[in-house]
């Protein structure tokens, strides 16, 4: 009887053990993140427990790990002396809720993906570089944001519009630039706001009505204009080293909300609200009677009306903000839409959205930092004539680039022939002209459909804007030509032809690209879009981003084409082709700046495996270029297949892992986990 009694107790001690340990046991992409990001932390002995491979963090209980079940809920490891990164693959702890890694010397980018229910972050007092990540922007639970003292540069996207629980943000001491987000006006629930010791720029009104804030601190910057004055009775305010205005501020604009702090909400007491009632009936009753009067003396002279106002629409329509230019729709240059166009500005940069208003004066909207510029004017403000330009001043600036002839091109191009055709699209095709000199360039007709028959001053603008653009890696604009409703953009010929002919359609005589040539031919075109998308303002989308837009030279440096042309992009399926065009891009009007970076990380997938974006020769499941490739790109064994075979294995596997990474977060299929363009340029960089 003893015997099997020990048995049972046997047995059940067993059975015990095994379910504790099974009940403990982490979820697998837990551990695989956590091992993760002990290797990119160079493996610290002071991490009591950790792993770099396998292992259980709950069950084991990891130094500084929390668990609830089988998942990670905190990782809690400050000032615990620990350098290197934080790896890649945090974003798969989904049960994450408070991540803190203060106080330690972890250097490199913070991860592009964090995990999306994080509460609590801090990062602050290490040695952290490039931009807060846009993550941030989906973390809805967030209350504290530490950021602080780090090496963290570049300009903030304005990513704040959805974090209404976030109470803390300290981004102190840092390098960070350019103006405040306009979605910091979204904060409602923020307390307390930390960015002294920054270069930010610009002003401030947009923590104006924050009903929450209580300690601001934005010394040491560059901050201008006036501070605020619902501001100045919050509890703690530092604003010393900046560049503020002196003398009265300007009135806010009229309808601006106005939080009363000292009655503890919007407005003032009943009493003034009362006043204010009384005053606003009096106004109207004013109104409405010289209304009556002005209608009266109106009627009589409806019909002498002058013809400097636009006609509204019968039915009592609205005065609306048109283009400079206003022909038949047929026959005008067609911009997707001012939405669009404005979310261009506000979805991926900076400025604030009163930027973007076309009720400017004569022609200027929206400017470019060098230049280039929408050409947008309120209606009420033009003459409704043929004559658009009534001085030089209103002119487009084409000033800079030559004019050909039509004759002239024609000769040189062989009167077009197809012999000279080196690209079709569906812009317009693009001949090669030679002339006696030995002088070449390479010749766009714009499809004469796309702009209509007697709008010169339209493609003029075209030219102005392009010819602004300038930068060592984009193909470079030389002149134009619009004769006999023909228009003509006329570039430097590049004699190493694109890189899709490189890559793709070369014989088996050509030398084909190193790996060093690649990344430099990647870095070269990801310093060309950040240009278009973060130096020009506002930031140009490319909406064209492909192989066989990227020319190189005798050096096989590369040089972007076909930008400045994205308002004739409206169906990006087609320009783009099948494989380049990103998930959200079904809808046109989708089509943002992280569109952009998705086509660019397919470019860098041809780059890696010297595949086409789209292949319809290959077996179904390797047809698409980013479907294939995605899972592969963070498996090194698979990674190594995937590689260009006209490489022959000379490259460096660490340099092929660090640019797969690169690629895998550019191709995302969300377009907010995608990395702004300067992120990627700094990643290449690293790899030069």
């Amino acid at each position: 009887m003893a015997p099997n009694l020990q048995l049972i107790i046997l047995f059940i001690a067993c059975f015990g053990i095994f379910t504790s340990v099974v009940l403990a046991k982490t979820d697998s992409q837990d551990v695989s993140a956590l091992n993760d990001a002990y290797k990119s932390m160079n493996s610290p002995s002071k991490l009591k427990g950790w792993s770099s491979s396998g292992g259980d963090p709950c069950g084991d209980s990891w130094d500084g790990i929390t668990c609830k079940g089988s998942s990670v809920t905190e990782i809690k490891i400050s000032g615990r002396g620990l350098s290197g990164s934080l790896g890649y693959q945090l974003a798969n702890l989904k049960s994450l809720t408070y991540l803190d890694v203060s106080k330690n010397n972890l250097n490199g980018n913070l991860p592009y993906q964090l995990p999306e229910k994080l509460a609590y972050l801090d990062g602050s007092e290490n040695d952290f570089n490039g931009n807060v990540p846009y993550s941030v922007s989906l973390m809805n639970d967030l209350s504290y944001l530490n950021l602080g003292r780090n090496n963290l540069n570049g300009e903030l996207s304005d990513m704040f519009q959805k974090l209404p629980k976030l109470e803390t943000i300290d981004l102190s001491s840092n390098q960070l630039t350019g103006k405040l987000p306009q979605s910091f006006a979204n904060l409602t629930g923020l307390k307390t706001l930390h960015l002294q010791d920054n270069q930010f720029k610009g002003s401030i009104n947009a923590l104006r009505d924050l009903p929450q804030i209580d300690d601001v601190n934005v010394a040491n910057n560059q901050f201008t204009g006036w501070i605020p004055n619902e501001l100045k009775n919050i509890g703690n305010l530092e604003t010393g080293g900046n560049r503020w205005s002196s003398g009265r501020a300007p009135s806010p604009p009229p309808g601006t909300r106005h939080i009363d702090r000292n009655s503890g909400g919007i407005g003032g007491s009943s009493k003034s609200l009362t006043t204010g009632v009384i005053i606003a009936v009096a106004t109207i009753g004013g109104l409405i009677f010289f209304a009556g009067v002005i209608a009266l003396f109106s009627r009589r002279r409806n019909s002498h009306l002058s013809s400097h106002f636009f006609d509204e629409e019968k039915g009592g329509g609205t005065n609306r903000s048109k283009p400079l230019f206003t022909p038949q729709s047929s026959q005008m240059l067609q911009f997707e839409s001012m939405d669009e166009f404005r979310g261009q500005k506000t979805v991926d940069s900076n400025a604030s959205l009163d930027e973007t208003k076309p009720s400017v004066k004569r022609t200027s909207s929206v400017s470019f930092k060098n230049s280039p510029t929408f050409h947008l004017i309120p209606s009420t403000q033009v003459a409704a004539t043929s004559d658009r330009f009534s001085s030089p001043e209103d002119s487009p600036d084409t000033r800079g680039v030559k004019v050909f002839t039509l004759t002239d091109l024609q000769n040189s191009a062989s009167g077009f022939s197809p012999s000279r055709l080196i690209g079709e699209g569906t812009i317009g095709r693009v001949y090669k002209a030679k002339y006696e000199d030995g002088k070449k360039f390479a010749v766009k007709e714009i499809d004469s459909s796309l702009l209509g028959k007697g709008n010169p001053e339209v493609f003029s603008h075209i030219v102005s804007n392009i010819s602004s653009i300038h930068h060592p890696n984009m193909a470079e604009l030389v002149g134009y030509c619009s004769e006999q409703g023909r228009n003509m953009l006329v570039y430097e010929y590049f004699t190493s032809g694109s890189l899709n002919g490189f890559l793709h359609q070369s014989d088996d005589f050509s030398k084909p690209l190193t790996w060093n040539t690649r990344i430099r031919i990647a870095l070269g075109t990801a310093q060309a879009i950040a240009y278009l998308h973060e130096v020009c303002s506002p930031p140009l989308v490319h909406k064209n981003i492909k192989s066989s837009n990227i020319l190189l030279d005798s050096e096989l440096s590369p040089h972007l084409s076909d930008y400045g042309l994205a308002n004739f992009h409206h169906r990006t399926s087609q320009n783009l082709g099948v494989g380049y065009n990103a998930p959200e891009c079904t809808d046109p009007l989708a089509y943002t700046l992280k569109s952009d970076v998705y086509s660019f990380g397919v470019v860098m997938l041809e780059l890696l495996t010297g595949r086409m974006p789209y292949d319809s020769d290959r077996p179904k499941a390797e047809q698409s270029l980013v479907r294939w490739a995605k899972p592969q790109l963070k498996d090194m064994d698979t990674l190594v297949e995937m590689v260009d075979p006209a490489l022959c294995g000379l490259y460096p596997p660490e340099s092929v892992s660090a640019f797969a990474d690169i690629v895998s977060i550019c191709v995302m299929t969300e377009p907010g986990l995608r990395p702004p363009v300067s992120n990627v340029v700094d990643a290449l960089k690293r790899l030069v």
